[in-house]
C-alpha cells in the first residue's frame, strides 16, 4: 500500500497504514483496545505513553521506548497523553511473507540452528543506535501530507528487523518459525475470548485452522452457527452478571461485546421474551 489510509470514525484518533507501518495520532485522556496481531511487530511510543496490559502484569511504554509483541499474543493496550503530550506512535508488523522473502537474504541466516527461541511473551527492548535511527528516520511521515514509497516502507521493514536481530540472535528462530499453527480448542478459546470481537477469519486464525476447516470443526460441537453462539453466551454472561451481581444494562453491554446497548437490549429480549430492565425488576 503506498498511500494512507486515515481512520476518523473517532474524532480524536487517526492512523494512516503505509504497507504495514502504522502511524498513529490519540489526542483524548486516554484511550484502551484490546489488541491481538496475526503478526509480530514492534510498537515505538515517539510521544505521551502507552500501558501493555497482558493480564498478569502491566508493562509501560514511555516516550523513546519500544515493545515487541509476538505474534498473536493478546494484550490491552491504553495509549494516552503525557507530560502534556498527545500520544503518538508506530506500529511496524512483520508479516509471514515479508519474513519469508527476508529468510531468503545471506544477512538474515547467519545465527546458529541451536539457537533457542525467546519466549512467546512482550519485550520491552532496550535503547539502541539502530533502532532510535530507524524510528528518527520515520518521523515525518507523521504527517499525513508527506507520503512515503512502497519500497522505502519495504527498507524501513527491514531494517527493524535487523535491529532485532542485533538486540538478541533469539529473534532470529523466533520470527523465522514458519510451521503452521497447532490446532487449539475451538470452545476453550471462544470461551475464553467471547467478548472480543473477532471476524470469523481471525477466530479461524487463532485456532490454528482455514476458515472452511474452522466451520466445520465447529458444526461438530455446536448445534448454532459461531455468529449464533457468541450471541448466547455474550447474553448469558450478562444475565448472570445482572442477576447475581446486580449490575445494569450500562456495567454489562460493553463488557460482554456488545457495541451499545440498544444492541444488547433487542438480543436480551429476542433470547428471553423480556428487556433487561424488566427482567431483574
Amino acid at each position: 500500500m503506498d498511500r494512507a489510509v486515515a481512520d476518523r470514525t473517532e474524532p480524536m484518533k487517526l492512523i494512516f497504514n503505509y504497507n504495514d507501518v502504522f502511524f498513529s495520532f490519540f489526542y483524548d485522556d486516554a484511550e484502551a483496545c484490546t489488541h491481538r496481531s496475526r503478526e509480530y511487530a514492534l510498537n515505538y511510543v515517539y510521544s505521551g505513553e502507552m500501558i501493555l496490559d497482558n493480564g498478569r502484569e502491566r508493562i509501560r511504554v514511555g516516550k523513546g521506548e519500544c515493545v515487541f509483541i509476538p505474534r498473536d499474543h493478546h494484550i490491552t493496550m491504553y495509549k494516552r497523553p503525557c507530560e502534556g503530550e498527545r500520544y503518538c506512535g508506530i506500529f511496524m508488523m512483520f508479516t509471514r511473507r515479508f519474513l519469508r522473502e527476508m529468510y531468503g537474504k545471506p544477512e538474515f541466516r547467519k545465527v546458529s540452528a541451536a539457537t533457542p527461541k525467546l519466549a512467546a511473551e512482550v519485550a520491552k527492548l532496550p535503547k539502541t543506535v539502530e533502532l532510535a535511527s530507524l524510528f528518527a528516520s520515520m518521523t515525518p511521515y507523521f504527517d499525513p501530507e508527506v507520503k512515503p514509497k512502497e519500497d522505502l516502507m519495504n527498507l524501513k521493514l527491514q531494517e527493524g528487523l535487523l535491529a532485532l536481530l542485533h538486540i538478541d540472535e533469539r529473534f532470529a528462530p523466533t520470527l523465522f518459525d514458519f510451521n503452521e499453527p497447532w490446532k487449539i480448542d475451538i470452545m476453550e478459546f471462544m470461551n475464553e475470548n467471547y467478548m472480543y470481537e473477532f471476524s470469523m477469519e481471525e477466530l479461524a486464525h487463532y485456532t490454528g485452522r482455514s476458515l472452511a476447516t474452522f466451520k466445520r470443526d465447529f458444526k461438530k460441537i455446536s448445534d448454532l452457527p459461531p455468529e449464533k453462539w457468541l450471541i448466547r453466551k455474550r447474553l448469558e454472561a450478562a444475565y448472570a452478571m445482572m442477576k447475581n451481581g446486580g449490575k445494569k444494562v450500562v456495567d454489562v453491554y460493553a463488557e460482554v461485546g456488545f457495541k451499545n446497548p440498544s444492541h444488547f437490549s433487542t438480543a436480551f429480549k429476542r433470547q428471553y421474551g423480556v428487556s433487561p430492565t424488566a427482567a431483574f425488576v
